[in-house]
């Protein structure tokens, strides 16, 4: 047996730290670990994708890509786990899907993606804004805390507009927003 298939066994084994120790070592062998990374991404089994994706987000300037399917994935744990590692690899591409994952049964999930669209940052506050009118109040909420963060001023109407919902965490990451765009400012006019 090769290194690569004893790294890929202890990975599998089922022993979080054998499998710890084979996720470092194998993001170390980089590019001669991805075929049979992205193989295991197609496992049944769920344990063997969530250490696939999990390795995977180690590999310095990894393919983004292959985390978009496991942005659907049937198990939550994959899930956050690809929304995970899309935070630590923006990429564009993925914005469409990470504002769906704000609507994820699990919040983690949402707060991960929202995690994930402020790493990619003002490429995609159309995607947040063009979605926000139609979203849950949860999914609302991940959007302005995104907003916020990211500072964009294309994002000020939907902010001014939040400052009057009915929801008071989307009511404070409007605020919150607003107030590092520099426009917190009351101005009272002069008698």
């Amino acid at each position: 047996m090769s290194l690569l298939d004893d790294l890929l066994a202890d990975l599998a084994s089922g022993d979080e730290s054998r499998a710890e120790a084979a996720a470092s070592e194998l993001a170390q062998l980089g590019d001669s670990a991805l075929f049979a990374l992205r193989a295991l991404l197609e496992s049944s089994d769920t344990d063997q994708r969530w250490w696939a994706v999990r390795t995977l987000a180690q590999i310095p300037g990894v393919d983004a890509g292959l985390f978009l399917a496991a942005l659907s994935d049937f198990s939550v744990e994959v899930r956050q786990a690809a929304a995970l590692a899309l935070a630590a690899h923006p990429l564009e591409e993925a914005a469409p899907l990470l504002v769906r994952a704000l609507n994820d049964a699990d919040s983690m999930v949402g707060t991960l993606s929202a995690n994930a669209l402020i790493a990619i940052g003002k490429p995609a506050v159309p995607i947040l804004l063009g979605a926000l009118e139609s979203a849950s109040r949860s999914a609302r909420i991940h959007m302005m805390r995104a907003l916020a963060e990211m500072r964009d001023h294309r994002a000020i109407p939907a902010m001014m507009k939040a400052m009057e919902a009915d929801s008071a965490m989307v009511n404070y990451w409007a605020n919150e927003g607003l107030e590092r765009l520099g426009l917190n400012m009351v101005y009272i006019k002069p008698e």
